[in-house]
């Protein structure tokens, strides 16, 4: 149904929205900036911050663009000195409940808090910080959380999937905190992160241990980077949403010294022969249907927390990073005769998940951790811009690739759909023994949080789903219990969009900045010489040589999944 349009003014501008929009929601879709802390286009409004009010004609007092509706013939004043007055007051207040850490900030480059308190001239430290000795919370090895910053936005809150964040008390009193319930546990997905406006949640070791990996000398540092990176770092340096810079990504981690820097997608191809394999087994079977990804370690842990009954139904294939990590230390380390142990693989990912990840045991292989550390894009962005790496101007320079170039099919991995598309692609054309002629599976691509469709591969019907966030998990699981055979092959991410909208990525994250990303995810794919993982030559070559037995298979490329007891806070 077509939107009604209305006509407003805005600063004596006439522009023209659609009947229900706020007046922040047409504002910036005219390019008129109205300042706002607590509001997410991904969240309720909760008008909190009070930093968007505005002056409306015929309307006594100020009110809050977020939440309030544009009405045909409005007129709206954005900045008056009323309006300044009232910002800079409100800025003030909530300085009193922000400790100030610049210098070790998820948002230390772009600061909207301290930008608009040098607009308005407030004064920071007017009020004494009444958070001063309220607590840290760490959940896991994956997020910190400080009190002393939280400005009670409650983003984190609502965004959390499983309730594990919880509003306590009222008034002055008011906290955020991790819920006591032992039944609720973080899963680490990482989206109180990216929705926290001040920085009060970010990754645990985030700009504090970022150098570790560079520091040691007698070392071999091997950097890894997920598919999505390339898409969205460039973020960071003032690039257009969604650019591809896969070579200057490649030449910054370089030049901060990294010894090899190899492309994770490259790891995908080979979770996707496995999961293919296991895709074909379990449908033959009709064993522990559906089977569902495992790439993603907030959905797994969400599984094996919350839904244990259904751990027999994750593959049992690992993620790219702890295939790739375990390739490295392997294969890479007998062709070149390097000893493993002086091997330091670091993972650049999007996912803050991915730093619980690789402290999991069952992945180890000779008692090595597959991958040593875990840098979100911020980081990796921290780092370059603390090396003055100018990223804009640096000479593009391609990946290593001793051990292969990956396929299209690698590489999108990071967004929604994209592992289940990976291994549809192998798996028909082994079931069918004939050339896939359609290789892009659109009905499940797309920004939709439950994405379903039914693929025919001989003459059989697969019911698939392509989900992305917990929340809508959640009605999948369930609808599983009422219906277990309503599907036979589900793919979960826990972050919007799948890893374009993870919890390490650059900040702020939105559906628009999430859908550019992916999209250009696709057109690396479509210009991929082979776009099919099972296609891969150097992949062929490293079966042939090195993963030639079912030994060695599975101690590379599987694992298993058990229930998880929650870790303390």
């Amino acid at each position: 149904m077509k939107q009604k349009k209305i006509k407003i003014i805005i600063n004596g501008r006439k522009i023209e929205t659609n009947e229900g929009k706020t007046i922040l929601e047409a504002a910036r879709e005219n390019k008129i900036e109205i300042p706002a802390l607590c509001f997410h286009s991904d969240l309720k409004v909760k008008a909190n911050c009070r930093i968007c009010t505005v002056e409306i004609k015929g309307i006594k007092g100020l009110q809050t663009a977020c939440s309030t509706e544009a009405k045909k013939g409005m007129e709206i004043i954005t900045d008056s000195p009323k309006i300044s007055k009232a910002r800079k007051i409100n800025l003030e207040l909530i300085f009193s409940q922000h400790t100030e850490e610049c210098d070790d900030c998820v948002w230390d480059f772009n600061c909207q808090i301290l930008k608009l308190a040098k607009k308005y001239k407030a004064e920071i430290t007017r009020f004494a910080d009444r958070k001063k000795d309220y607590p840290l919370y760490r959940f896991g090895p994956s997020i910190d959380f400080d009190n002393t910053k939280c400005i009670i936005c409650r983003n984190c809150a609502e965004v959390c999937p499983v309730d594990f964040l919880e509003i306590k008390n009222k008034g002055a009193e008011i906290q955020i905190t991790p819920s006591k319930d032992k039944n609720k546990d973080c899963i680490y997905c990482g989206q109180c992160v990216t929705h926290c406006p001040v920085g009060a949640i970010e990754g645990v070791g985030e700009f504090e241990d970022i150098e570790k990996p560079l520091q040691e000398k007698d070392k071999i540092v091997v950097a890894q980077f997920a598919p999505s990176i390339r898409t969205s770092i460039g973020e960071e340096f003032g690039l257009p949403y969604g650019e591809i810079v896969t070579e200057k990504l490649a030449a910054g981690i370089k030049k901060l010294g990294f010894d090899k820097v190899f492309d994770v997608s490259f790891g995908a191809d080979f979770t996707t022969m496995e999961e293919s394999e296991e895709l074909i087994e379990k449908l033959a079977k009709k064993e522990n249907l559906p089977i569902m990804t495992a790439c993603c370690p907030a959905w797994v842990k969400f599984i094996e927390f919350y839904y244990p009954e259904f751990i027999p139904n994750l593959t049992s294939v690992r993620s790219p990073q702890i295939i790739l990590g375990g390739l490295i230390k392997t294969y890479w380390a007998e062709k070149h005769n390097i000893d493993p142990k002086k091997i330091v693989v670091v993972s650049i990912m999007p996912c803050v998940a991915k730093k619980y990840e690789i402290t999991r045991k069952e992945f180890n292989l000779n008692g090595l951790r597959p991958v040593d550390y875990v840098l979100t894009t911020r980081e990796l962005a921290y780092l370059l811009i603390k090396n003055k790496i100018n990223f804009k101007t640096i000479k593009p320079q391609l990946p290593d690739a001793p051990l292969g170039v990956a396929s299209g099919a690698g590489v999108i991995y990071g967004v929604s759909g994209g592992v289940m598309e990976s291994a549809l692609r192998t798996a028909y054309e082994k079931m069918t023994g004939k050339k896939l002629l359609k290789i892009d599976f659109k009905k499940i691509r797309g920004m939709e949080g439950i994405k379903k469709a039914e693929i025919k591969i001989n003459g059989s019907k697969i019911k698939v789903g392509a989900i992305s966030g917990i929340k809508n998990a959640k009605n999948i699981l369930e609808e599983l219990k009422r219906n277990p055979q309503s599907y036979d092959y589900l793919e979960v991410m826990a972050c919007p969009g799948g890893c374009i909208g993870g919890g390490g990525q650059p900040v702020p994250t939105d559906a628009k900045i999430r859908a550019e990303r992916a999209k250009s995810l696709y057109k690396i794919d479509l210009k991929k010489e082979v776009r099919l993982a099972h296609q891969n030559p150097a992949l062929q070559k490293i079966y042939k040589e090195f993963l030639n037995s079912k030994e060695k298979i599975h101690s590379i490329c599987h694992t298993e999944y058990k229930y998880k007891k929650r870790i303390k806070t």
